[in-house]
């Protein structure tokens, strides 16, 4: 999570991650990152405990970490910058919490509220060291190429072609790469090559704040990237309730689900993450997965050695198991199947693995 300071980051990670970071009305009051875990809310998960009548359920996990606010400069140092860089690349995507939310009482470190100047300082930071860190690359391939390295050679065009992008202000996460490309972007850890989901964070009420939130929507399809509206306030009195409660919470707020529920769904897409699940008497649990992700690679996210002796998978799907009401129905209808090693996971597969070591 980024964004500048007092923008609502810490409101929303302890909403999400039911954490108790602190939330203070003056920048750097987070210096180390704040990292929580956030239950990602999956309706089925639920439906198959109480089908298989399981003992335990277990939802899937986000990590989140709450990285302390950006300033003008951070790229060379302002504000504890260079570390929260350091903290920014090793992270998988990117939720660019932006202020949509007027109010006195809670200091702008720029004295006005302005989505679009907020979103530009803070990619310019991270594009700036971006091109810090490609032009020390670039130094060293430079070497390479002279010594006649034709792999290099390639590298370099690579690598220039990226420092041009970013010198006219390019977002690198929403680009297409070959795979050698991607390979070293992941080596570079570069910072704008993440994917990003911006999240406007609003006041209360109806169409509250509507005019900002919609520069922000318009900034974010040219760049090809999603928004997500959510009152950080508001989500974390919701947290706050118990379980039972938070239901009638929302249909007096007039809402059907939670922003936060929106949030993790457009992060799971983000990360190109889906989810499959075990169900039995035992534990129904969601298990996420990268998409494209086949049975064996599958079986490991459980435990190695169900990769390492994996023998079969036996699969059916939620929706049929839904339809059909039982297991045993699904089998009897023959929606039940054997897959092997080549199998990939699809979105909502129930699964059993046959394993041996």
């Amino acid at each position: 999570m980024i964004g500048l300071p007092n923008v609502g980051k810490t409101t929303v990670f302890n909403a999400l991650t039911g954490g108790g970071a602190l939330a203070a009305n003056y920048p750097f009051a987070t210096v180390d990152p704040n990292t929580g875990i956030a239950l990602v809310p999956d309706p089925r998960l639920t439906k198959l405990t109480e089908i298989f009548k399981s003992k335990k359920t277990t939802p899937a996990t986000l990590e989140v970490r709450d990285i302390a606010g950006l300033v003008e400069g951070a790229s060379k140092g302002e504000g504890l910058g260079n570390q929260f860089l350091g903290h920014i690349r090793e992270v998988d995507a990117l939720l660019h919490i932006v202020r949509c939310f007027q109010g006195t009482d809670v200091v702008h470190v720029s004295g006005s509220v302005d989505p679009l100047r907020d979103i530009g300082v803070i990619e310019t930071e991270l594009m700036l060291a971006d091109l810090e860190t490609l032009e020390r690359r670039k130094q060293k391939t430079e070497k390479k190429v002279r010594a006649g390295d034709k792999k290099a050679a390639v590298e370099m065009a690579f690598v220039e072609r990226l420092m041009g992008l970013l010198d006219k202000g390019e977002w690198l996460g929403n680009l297409p790469y070959t795979t050698e490309e991607r390979t070293i972007l992941d080596e570079c850890q570069l910072l704008a090559a993440k994917p990003v989901l911006f999240v406007a964070n609003v006041s209360e009420g109806p169409n509250a704040d509507e005019a900002m939130v919609r520069t922000v929507r318009e900034f974010a399809e040219k760049r090809r990237a999603r928004v997500v509206t959510i009152c950080g306030q508001l989500e974390a009195e919701l947290s706050s309730l118990p379980e039972e409660e938070r239901a009638d919470f929302l249909k007096g707020m007039g809402l059907t689900e939670s922003g936060l529920v929106r949030l993790t769904r457009e992060a799971y897409q983000l990360l190109r993450v889906m989810t499959f699940f075990t169900a039995g008497e035992q534990e129904s649990r969601a298990w996420p997965i990268v998409e494209g992700t086949k049975a064996p690679q599958a079986a490991g996210k459980i435990h190695t050695d169900m990769e390492r002796g994996f023998i079969r998978a036996e699969v059916y799907h939620y929706n049929d198991l839904l339809a059909c009401g039982s297991e045993a129905k699904v089998k009897e209808k023959g929606l039940f199947r054997l897959e092997g090693k080549d199998y990939v996971i699809k979105e909502g597969d129930i699964v059993y693995f046959r394993f041996n070591v």
